[in-house]
């Protein structure tokens, strides 16, 4: 049984360096997916998404946001059609899934008061699946269950509680990696939308104060701290500002609101 568990470890262990790939920025990520299986799972997940929570019916919300979107994503290589649908929900929230796929719900509209916070809330999410984030995420799972079985297997311990430390040293720093990885691109592809990127720390100061500070600890947070995402935001102005005057000049001013 144990020459069996560390063939297994052993061909899972290969399979793994075999999966490495490189984000945008030079992150190493973990490959186990291909891009048309994640389209795959993008589609179907954004269809049950659309059957459990009802869209708006205020035609000009939905035409203000799908303006936004489509601003963002004309910028995104490849010419693909993506579809937008707001969601009618109090969520403080968005997202954008393979398949080309984004969601927003009207609670996010609250917060990001103007064309500019929700370009950088949409840039975001559309970065997300541009770094192959949600690639990366399905086979840091695949990955780390694979290690919790052998794991469980060969020393007796709960399945369950190898999991937990699973999560919280591989799972949650790679997902906040991914987070701020998302937030710099993001900031970049709406300055080349013209939208301005400075609007990405306006964004986050509302988030910051709509939260009430009761954010959880970073550690054991998916998402950086708010203060931290300021910090690199603003940090990260001096590349995104030159993209933004570029698109301006080239006339790109959207109009949405």
């Amino acid at each position: 049984m144990n020459r069996r568990l560390a063939l297994i470890a052993t061909a899972g262990l290969a399979a793994l360096v075999v999966a490495c790939a490189t984000s945008p920025t030079g992150r190493k990520q973990l490959r186990l997916v291909s891009d048309a299986e994640m389209d795959e799972m993008g589609v179907t997940a954004f269809q049950q998404m659309k059957t459990k929570t009802p869209p708006t019916k205020d035609a000009r919300t939905n035409a203000y946001v799908t303006c936004v979107a489509n601003a963002i994503t004309r910028e995104v290589p490849g010419g693909r059609q993506w579809e937008v649908q707001v969601f009618d929900d109090k969520q403080v929230n968005a997202f954008a899934l393979p398949g080309g796929k984004i969601g927003v719900y009207t609670g996010l509209l609250k917060v990001a008061t103007s064309q500019d916070q929700l370009a950088a809330v949409i840039g975001h999410e559309v970065s997300h699946v541009l770094a192959g984030h949600s690639a990366s995420r399905v086979s840091n799972q695949m990955a780390s269950q694979l290690g919790v079985n052998i794991l469980s297997a060969a020393s007796g311990v709960d399945a369950s509680m190898i999991g937990m430390g699973a999560n919280l040293l591989l799972v949650l720093p790679f997902s906040r990696g991914d987070e701020t990885e998302a937030d710099v691109l993001g900031e970049e592809l709406m300055a080349r939308a013209g939208f301005d990127p400075r609007q990405s720390v306006a964004l986050w100061q509302n988030m910051a104060k709509a939260s009430g500070g009761n954010a959880p600890p970073q550690f054991m947070s998916t998402h950086p701290a708010n203060e931290t995402r300021i910090n690199d935001l603003n940090a990260h102005l001096s590349k995104a500002m030159p993209l933004y005057e570029q698109a301006r000049s080239q006339g790109k001013t959207p109009r949405c609101s």
